[in-house]
């Protein structure tokens, strides 16, 4: 009976020996991919913010570029305008001295005529 209890123990030893070795293998496997997971997740991230602030001064890039079109539109924009008001001041000075032509030749017309 003893040698048949002691021959169980050992049987059961080893099984349980052989369990906590698969455990031990089972839970060392999950780690490593519990690592690989992480390392993939981390590097994602990485991608992601590395895409995002390559968007980011991107965008800025262009947000300059459209703010200083807008600059120099303005810029032309107000020179035609003062373009526009000289040439208005012009034309009154023409018409101005048109007249003033046009009555010295009625001027001149009315005395020859005389």
């Amino acid at each position: 009976q003893l040698h048949l209890t002691t021959s169980e123990k050992n049987e059961l030893a080893r099984s349980l020996e052989m369990v906590q070795n698969q455990l031990q293998e089972k839970e060392s496997e999950i780690k490593k991919e519990t690592s690989e997971y992480r390392d993939r997740l981390l590097q994602a991230e990485k991608e992601h913010q590395d895409a995002l602030t390559e968007a980011k001064r991107k965008n800025e890039v262009e947000i300059e570029a459209y703010y200083e079109k807008i600059s120099s539109l303005e810029h032309f924009i107000s020179s035609q305008k003062l373009e526009i008001e000289h040439l208005k001041s012009n034309k009154e000075e023409l018409n101005t001295s048109l007249k003033e032509a046009n009555q010295a030749l009625g001027e001149l017309l009315k005395t020859k005529v005389r």
